[in-house]
């Protein structure tokens, strides 16, 4: 099985403020909310909505807020309307960029991400100007301690997953897209919980930034990106310097 994971520091790993937590329970109220209206409130029947909640679970979005989410949005008609949108660019260093949003007004969703793009000396580019460089798998993260390694292995491979990794903190099952919700059901059963379970976007080659400036421009188009309401998701293949 592989080493230390090529991935492992692509997704940014930072202590969240109060604030920011807010921002992110408000983020996954809304996708939940899309997902019940577009294939219903019943997660044995929805998958994507099976994979949300476990996606707020493992963000501690509290139980009563999920159900809470699902039953409105169930029980709506009309309201805003909205819609699943993909930008893609090159931050400082050409550093590859996907960005995910659920927005009501995709001009001004445009014009924000942009804004960001050229304020830290990157480009938003056209579809598929970058997606290629990215694969898309179901990442499930475990921690490491109070988990023998050899068993979590075990159960991953046994569970359906394609590879497995441990740094020495987190335990990274790697699984098919399509079949992230079906590892991650057979591993909670065996009574596992995860720090995240969700399909990614995962850079083929991740690169590094040499200039601390571009570094700093980096730094601040992700949290430019973070802080926009519209924004669910950034995936990147900057290397990131071990904190």
């Amino acid at each position: 099985m592989s080493g230390h994971s090529k991935w492992n520091n692509i997704k940014r790993k930072k202590e969240k403020t109060d604030a920011a937590k807010a921002k992110i329970f408000t983020k996954m109220g809304r996708e939940i909310s899309v997902i019940v209206k577009q294939g219903g409130p019943n997660p044995q029947e929805n998958s994507r909505l099976k994979d949300a909640i476990a996606k707020a679970k493992a963000a501690n979005v509290p139980n009563d807020n999920i159900e809470r989410i699902i039953k409105k949005a169930a029980g709506e008609s009309g309201g805003n309307e909205y819609e699943e949108l993909t930008y893609e660019g090159y931050g400082p260093s050409g550093i590859a960029v996907v960005v995910e949003t659920l927005t009501d007004n995709r001009n001004r969703t445009a014009g924000d991400i942009r804004h960001y793009f050229d304020k830290c000396g990157g480009n938003l580019g056209q579809s598929g100007s970058v997606m290629f460089m990215f694969e898309r798998k179901g990442i499930i993260e475990i921690e490491g301690e109070g988990h023998n390694e050899d068993e979590v292995m075990e159960a991953a491979l046994e569970a359906g997953a394609d590879d497995f990794s441990f740094d020495g903190d987190v335990f990274e099952i790697v699984t098919d897209p399509n079949s992230l919700g079906t590892v991650r059901d057979a591993l909670e059963e065996k009574g596992y919980s995860f720090l995240s379970a969700e399909v990614q976007f995962v850079p083929n080659t991740t690169t590094e930034i040499t200039d601390p400036e571009a570094a700093e421009k980096m730094e601040k188009l992700i949290d430019m990106l973070e802080d926009n309401d519209d924004v669910q998701n950034i995936w990147h293949n900057w290397e990131m310097p071990e904190e």
